[in-house]
């Protein structure tokens, strides 16, 4: 076991998490590592959320639904309330019912390609805050949440409970983040109690539970190249439909790709197998580098954008890669 739970002070019995004071408090679970710690956590300290929310854009892994629905079972058996599962509806005439297919159909990528961060605000913030405060009209009209209409009488703010840890990329990542808005305040236990994500990854074996993977799309830009062997492994068709969404932003009509810049075209530079130009504009999912050109160098996919490397050598290629620190650390059989 990689992480031995001797190693680290899960229980810090001289620590507890401050007084969350009256309003009622929300935990918004995204399914990997540090939100899984999180329930656990409160668990461990006596407090009960009021509300348990997974924004489910449609892209996720099928190991992280898998965590879902096991997270579901443990929180309606420790006393907890039921993961709610909120989604950004859409209109029958839209064509697409999620962030996958809002790509494809448009011909774009995740907006974290770009350097953005609105796919996340319209299909994760968006539907769970709208499942708390309610949707007065459209295709996730909803009433509110009893306890924002509590709240609201009460003239008090509802907490939600983000599962940033102590580690340096949080660290770095919720520096920049609020404490507080017009609706809602924030808080990270974790960080709290300065718990790093190998504290987190103890924990949750200490819980007797499996430790999920990260929490992210199968076409996130974010993914490092070990992941890209990995998903190609053990997702051929995910990796596949990530290639043909890389494809159609790239050739359609939205695209930033710049010919004269690259000197080529994107099919044709895909399949030159040679070095990718350098460039500031973003050439693909991996922003300064296209997934199926890299597919292509190092022969995980044919020229029709089709899997060929076999499982076992995809996942021997992604352990070799596989960086054991970071943001990125879970316990991923490669």
């Amino acid at each position: 076991m990689p992480y031995a739970t001797e190693q680290y002070d899960l229980f810090r019995t001289e620590a507890s998490l401050d007084d969350l004071g009256p309003a009622p408090f929300i935990v918004c679970y995204g399914g990997g590592v540090d939100s899984t710690a999180m329930l656990i956590l409160l668990k461990r300290q006596g407090l009960r959320p009021d509300a348990i929310t997974f924004a489910d854009v449609g892209g996720e892994k099928p190991e992280t639904y898998e965590t879902v629905k096991r997270m579901n079972t443990w929180c309606i058996d420790n006393g907890f309330p039921a993961v709610t599962v909120c989604t950004k509806a859409t209109l029958p005439t839209t064509g697409y019912s999620d962030l996958t297919g809002n790509c494809i159909d448009n011909e774009t990528l995740p907006s974290l390609a770009f350097g953005m961060k609105s796919c996340s605000i319209k299909w994760k913030q968006g539907p769970q805050d709208q499942y708390i405060k309610g949707c007065k009209r459209g295709p996730n009209q909803c009433d509110p949440h009893p306890l924002w209409i509590d709240c609201q009488a009460r003239g008090i703010k509802p907490v939600k409970l983000i599962g940033y840890d102590a580690g340096p990329a949080d660290l770095r990542r919720s520096a920049k983040l609020k404490t507080h808005d017009a609706d809602f305040e924030y808080r990270y236990p974790l960080q709290d109690l300065n718990m790093t994500r190998a504290d987190c990854i103890a924990l949750i074996i200490d819980e007797g539970l499996p430790v999920p993977i990260k929490s992210a799309c199968f076409f996130c830009p974010a993914s490092q190249k070990w992941e890209l062997y990995w998903l190609a492994g053990m997702h051929p068709q995910l990796f596949e439909k990530a290639l043909h969404m890389e494809v159609t932003a790239m050739t359609g009509h939205h695209t930033r790709f710049d010919e004269i810049e690259m000197g080529a075209g994107f099919m044709e530079l895909i399949g030159s197998g040679e070095r990718w130009p350098s460039t500031s504009t973003t050439v693909g999912l991996g922003r300064s580098f296209a997934w199926n050109h890299w597919a292509r160098m190092n022969e995980v996919c044919d020229e029709h954008g089709t899997v060929t490397m076999d499982r076992d050598a995809c996942l021997a290629k992604a352990a070799a890669l596989q960086d054991k620190g970071g943001n990125a650390r879970d316990l991923r059989t490669c």
